[in-house]
């Protein structure tokens, strides 16, 4: 009487083991066409609307103030910027711009280049100035040498990092905040007593993000 006994439950555990093979193969093709689904989905869109990083340049730059004694630097810096928007289909709103200056990879200056008082809306094919002012005094350690012989030159290489926080809009959709960095690396002239060495070279950034 055993064997009839075990010949079912040989076949209730195979019935079992199909059971869970089905199962299993069942959650894989969902997830497999959950995972076609959501990546034609972003192609088509994609190719619907062309999405594009905007544009930066620095176009005009003002150095009239980079005294550096005692281990203090005095700075006075103007920087103009164009960002343009080359999308078809997407508004960008810029809500915040941190911009940070560096002089020999040392970080001496930060500012507020765009903050809630002057953020804007960057309209298709459109492009727009914003402007950053770097003025004061600072503690830093410097290569002294390296400041002398870019002062007898007239021009001092200095780096500019921006962080962005912006957000898309497509029709009448508006994204969350995208975060966007730009560097830009700059050969500014020294405007001493109103006269430059050299004329600054308008200087696109690099934008990531």
């Amino acid at each position: 009487m055993a064997l009839p006994f075990l010949q079912r439950s040989h076949h209730a555990n195979a019935r079992g083991r199909r059971c869970c093979c089905c199962l299993f193969s069942f959650f894989w093709k969902f997830l497999l066409a959950i995972a076609v689904l959501i990546g034609l989905t972003i192609l088509i869109f994609w190719l619907l609307v062309q999405p594009r990083a905007f544009k930066l340049h620095v176009t005009e730059a003002s150095l009239t103030q980079f005294n550096y004694t005692s281990n203090t630097l005095q700075y006075n810096l103007v920087l103009n910027f164009t960002a343009r928007n080359p999308n078809k289909k997407l508004n960008i709103y810029y809500d915040k711009v941190e911009g940070h200056v560096f002089y020999d990879s040392v970080r001496f200056a930060s500012t507020d280049v765009i903050t809630g008082k002057n953020s804007f809306r960057q309209y298709t094919k459109s492009t727009n100035r914003m402007s950053g002012v770097f003025s004061g005094k600072h503690v830093v350690v410097l290569d002294a040498s390296d400041l002398k012989d870019d002062k007898r030159k007239g021009v001092f290489d200095i780096d500019v990092k921006l962080y962005f926080t912006i957000r898309f809009r497509l029709g009448d959709f508006i994204g969350g905040d995208t975060m966007a960095k730009a560097k830009c690396e700059l050969e500014v002239p020294f405007r001493s007593k109103g006269t430059e060495v050299t004329a600054f070279q308008p200087t696109e950034c690099d934008v990531d993000f």
